[in-house]
């Protein structure tokens, strides 16, 4: 007896319908994915253009170099490379040498260190705000990831005020409080560096009250690793980042 094939199952039908279903209970739903989906459509248009823009401009720019301006220009950028990785090797052995009592930060291990003469007295974690252009037109500044030598200006205790900037309520996307000097703003206990540079721990009140954020061209470290530290820190003392 000839067996018959099965039936074809009516899964894509019922699909389609569940489908022309949930366009007609949810119109609001369909319409918003359909413009998030041409959003990111037009950003990642974008984003070729943009690349596609630059890779022409340099492309022109070499085609109008000689030779050997190419090869100047090759190696200016593998010497700028190479000085940065000479200075933080400087910078380093110079922490490692220092025989008074200073803390050295290792920016790509994400730890800070109390040391003196070699020897590591306190190993700390850390969070480092990201490199990140605050302002607008010519206010525009460039907060980067702290490199070099800096020396502590001032340490703060939980009773002390701090001037909150305004550019860090615009990057949080929150209104500017009218009253931005805050008791705590950086937390429990804090350091203000020269150069402005700021060692903070997490605040219970403010815009930096947030786990998730860290503030650009800052330190972020834990309360109690600064408070065990506080009574070895004074005005004046080394701080070494690489």
């Amino acid at each position: 007896m000839e067996r018959q094939s099965p039936r074809p199952t009516a899964t894509p039908e019922r699909r389609r319908e569940g489908w022309r279903e949930f366009r007609r209970s949810y119109p609001g739903i369909v319409a918003t994915m359909g413009l998030a989906l041409l959003a990111l459509l037009g950003i990642d248009g974008w984003l070729v253009y943009k690349r596609t823009h630059y890779d022409r401009q340099v492309a022109e720019l070499r085609a109008n170099m000689t030779t050997v301006e190419k090869q100047k220009a090759d190696l200016a950028l593998e010497g700028d490379a190479n000085r940065l990785q000479l200075t933080m090797a400087l910078i380093r052995r110079q922490a490692a040498g220092e025989k008074a009592l200073h803390l050295s930060v290792s920016t790509d291990s994400g730890k800070m260190y109390l040391e003196r003469d070699g020897a590591i007295l306190r190993e700390m974690p850390l969070r480092i705000g990201a490199e990140k252009a605050v302002g607008d037109g010519p206010d525009t500044v460039h907060l980067a990831v702290p490199r070099g030598t800096r020396t502590v200006e001032r340490i703060l205790d939980a009773s002390a005020s701090w001037e909150v900037p305004r550019w860090v309520y615009n990057d949080r996307r929150i209104p500017v409080a009218g009253e931005r000097t805050l008791k705590g703003a950086l937390g429990p206990v804090a350091l203000l560096l020269n150069g402005g540079t700021v060692v903070y721990s997490m605040p219970s009140v403010g815009p930096l009250n947030d786990s998730s954020y860290v503030m650009p061209g800052s330190v972020r470290v834990g309360a109690d690793d600064l408070a065990a530290i506080v009574p070895n820190l004074k005005p004046g003392m080394s701080v070494y980042f690489f």
